[in-house]
């Protein structure tokens, strides 16, 4: 039971760190694919800026079909 509430408190850090974590998958796919057009900032920042738009994404779809559950 303290194993979820600890969980349950910490989600935004918890998230925030899985979220960095696939932008190291994703962040290199973005290199090759711009070539030398982007810095590696600029591509840490479309990786994350895509995590959070499908995010973003799949939380209003949600939203519009399931509407109880919010």
């Amino acid at each position: 039971m303290s194993r979820f509430l600890v969980f349950g408190r910490h989600r935004l850090p918890l998230s925030i760190f899985l979220g960095m974590c696939f932008n190291l998958v994703v962040a290199p796919v973005v290199y090759a694919a711009t070539g030398d057009d982007f810095s590696r900032t600029q591509v840490w920042a479309l990786g994350l800026l895509g995590i959070v738009t499908l995010g973003v994404s799949i939380y209003l779809f949600f939203v519009m079909f399931i509407p109880e559950k919010f």
